[in-house]
């Protein structure tokens, strides 16, 4: 089993929408932008997605992209699957014709993995995804702003404290 881009960039893609949501609709150019992912191949994903109502277009000036449900609605087997992106680890499509038109001595293992990796990305939300320290650093990064980091504003207070007029 291989997750190709095409999976890859629109969980991306909706991770980006999710942590920029809280502003507006966001732009696909901006997406593009901050995730170098190509304007073209954004579009493609997201009328997908669209389709799915995993997204909602908001037109005119201003306009962009929102989450067409609640950030701990929206799970990465969701998005997965509306861009029809396969989490299947058989030979054969489930299908069961992997050895010469038959079934294959390991078919079912492959077959129960592939319900597995769906199922573990099924409790995944873009909330949870957006809670985790590392990716609110890299978004940070992404945005251009800097990351705070609670234990070197505490040091920093205190070095200030103790140096401020008593």
């Amino acid at each position: 089993m291989r997750l190709t881009t095409k999976g890859r960039y629109a969980v991306t893609a909706m991770l980006d929408l999710a942590l920029h949501g809280d502003e507006g609709p966001v732009s696909l150019a901006d997406i593009s932008r901050r995730q170098g992912i190509s304007l073209s191949y954004l579009e493609q994903l997201f009328s997908r997605l669209r389709r799915e109502k995993l997204v909602i277009s908001v037109r005119g000036p201003g306009g962009g992209y929102r989450l067409g449900r609640a950030d701990d609605q929206v799970f990465i087997a969701d998005v997965v699957d509306a861009v029809n992106e396969s989490l299947d680890t058989t030979r054969c499509n489930h299908k069961g014709d992997c050895q010469n038109g038959e079934m294959c001595l390991t078919h079912h293992l492959w077959s129960d993995l592939s319900d597995q990796i769906h199922q573990f990305l099924s409790g995944i939300s873009l909330a949870d995804l957006m809670n985790k320290r590392e990716i609110q650093i890299v978004a940070s990064r992404q945005d251009g702003r800097p990351e705070s980091d609670n234990r070197t504003d505490t040091i920093n207070t205190e070095r200030l404290g103790s140096r401020a007029p008593a």
